[in-house]
């Protein structure tokens, strides 16, 4: 799976995937990237359903064998769901980061944040700069 990033997602530079839900939320996830560069993925710090998160500010924690690294909000919003399944089994993240690695779903109160969001054209060219 590695080198993997899908078109239809947006990005952030710190490795975040977003997905508009039906329910029109923000799910999102580490990238395949991240899950790469930090190998075997150990331990898993979700944030609570409820809570408060802003684009571009840690929201939780993943720690791998090489390192303990923040998850980052990719929007501004209120967390309404999160992947206890995560936590439970973080290797998840390393098989399937797209999948069934997704971490939470955010209910988006500033809709700007989305223009702040890379295409997977220009998340691979920030991965080269």
């Amino acid at each position: 799976m590695s080198g993997q990033t899908p078109e239809h997602l947006r990005y952030t530079r710190e490795h975040e995937w977003v997905e508009i839900t039906a329910e029109g939320r923000a799910r999102f996830g580490i990238t395949d990237h991240a899950q790469d560069a930090l190998g075997d993925i150990v331990f898993v710090t979700l944030p609570n359903v409820g809570a408060q998160v802003v684009a571009g500010q840690p929201c939780g924690e993943v720690e791998s064998t090489k390192s303990v690294s923040d998850i980052y909000a990719p929007v501004t919003g209120t967390i309404t769901s999160r992947n206890n399944a995560a936590e439970t089994s973080p290797e998840t993240l390393n098989s399937d980061p797209y999948g069934d690695g997704w971490l939470a779903e955010i209910d988006v109160s500033d809709v700007a944040t989305f223009d702040l969001l890379l295409d997977a054209s220009g998340y691979l060219a920030s991965l080269e700069g």
